[in-house]
């Protein structure tokens, strides 16, 4: 039993040319049928002629070349321009003479190179045709030989009009893998620089406090302890970033990684702390169960305000405040005043940047800015019910 549904699939899949062939032996067909007399294509008005030797040659070349008009359009037109030329001269009234405007509407959509040239050479041809037809003894008039030039430039105007029409959606369809690209680079530059830059802003700031506790072994011991716990961590997520970048990663597996969300911000809290800074840690509400993306983002925002704190304000009170709305998250988190900054990574600002690209992209705000007698103040306003 044929699948209907699967035919137009592989008609697809098939050579171009071969595609292209049954309108050819269709036109080779139709010339010969009675009841189209009198329904030919053709211009100058000459006295018909039966069909002969020449006949049959003039019609493969009006038709045949209709195979090809896709894969060698300068060939099927000038071709099929002849077999239509040598139709006329010779009187052959034939319906294979539509194989013209055909060919014409084929080259002007498929034709890359010297299109210009080509118009002008045919524009030429036809006005020498006009001229011998009119010397032969055709009946045709002026005004018949002009409207049947425009119609031929229409059929050529239409295929510009597609080949245009191709190339603007193509330019389309380029310009929107090259944004998903950039965006897609975008973001994980974003998830590179959130997991690497806190990982080993706490792993630099706890090696510098190791320095001066080697006359306290148990704090000494307990502070390598961390570090060597925040490296593992660190390589853990960028394993799980390395296999995103894979595109023959394990789906499966991806589901199994969770992506962080406001669920994991006391164990970040707790490990801000482990690293040396004061964090003081409160949370209003509960989140909603279609929170989406806004969790996520919260959590960014809170760990790169956290890793600031670290690298800028190392040592100070550091308070965070995260409250759960029905329609929002929102995040502050503020320093007393600015730390020792020369034992800390110096910033480059693409967090700050990043967080604020994020939350836009939410709808919702961000501001970073600076508090009278020092520190600063992280705000972020984010919504929530937004897709995951």
């Amino acid at each position: 039993m044929i699948d209907l549904r699967r035919l137009p699939a592989r008609w697809r899949r098939w050579d171009v040319t071969v595609r292209d062939l049954p309108l050819a032996l269709l036109l080779v067909v139709m010339s010969f049928l009675p009841v189209l007399r009198g329904h030919e294509t053709q211009v100058g008005e000459l006295p018909p002629r039966p069909f002969d030797a020449p006949a049959i040659a003039a019609l493969a070349l009006l038709c045949l070349p209709l195979a090809v008009r896709r894969r060698w359009p300068a060939a099927c037109l000038g071709l099929v321009s002849l077999g239509f030329v040598v139709a006329q001269l010779r009187g052959y009234h034939m319906v294979a003479g539509t194989g013209l405007p055909i060919a014409l509407l084929s080259a002007g959509a498929h034709l890359e190179r010297h299109r210009r040239a080509a118009v002008a050479v045919l524009s030429a041809a036809y006005a020498l045709l006009a001229v011998a037809l009119d010397r032969l003894g055709g009946a045709e008039r002026p005004d018949g030989y002009v409207v049947f030039f425009v119609g031929l430039a229409v059929s050529w105007g239409i295929g510009s009009w597609l080949r245009s029409t191709r190339v603007a959606e193509a330019e389309y369809r380029l310009r929107v893998a090259e944004a998903t690209r950039a965006a897609e680079r975008t973001r994980i530059a974003r998830e590179l620089h959130d997991v690497v830059t806190h990982h080993v802003t706490a792993m630099v700031v706890q090696a510098e406090a190791a320095r001066y506790l080697t006359a306290a072994p148990d704090r000494l011991d307990e502070t390598l302890g961390a570090v060597t716990d925040t490296g593992r961590r660190a390589i853990a997520d960028l394993r799980h970033l390395l296999d995103l970048l894979n595109p023959d990663h394990d789906a499966a597996r991806e589901d199994r990684v969770r992506t962080p969300s406001t669920g994991d911000l006391r164990a970040l809290v707790e490990r801000t702390r482990q690293a040396g800074q004061p964090v003081e840690f409160t949370e209003e509400g509960e989140p909603a169960e279609s929170a989406g993306s806004a969790e996520f983002v919260a959590y960014r925002v809170v760990q790169e305000a956290l890793t600031n704190a670290l690298k800028h304000a190392h040592g100070h009170r550091t308070v965070t405040r995260v409250r759960y709305g029905e329609k929002e998250i929102t995040v502050e988190v503020g320093t007393d005043g600015p730390g020792n900054r020369a034992a800390s990574p110096g910033g480059s600002g693409r967090g700050l940047a990043g967080l604020r690209e994020r939350v836009d992209a939410l709808g919702g705000e961000f501001s970073a800015t600076g508090q009278d007698g020092g520190g600063f103040v992280v705000r972020a306003r984010i919504p929530a019910g937004g897709p995951s």
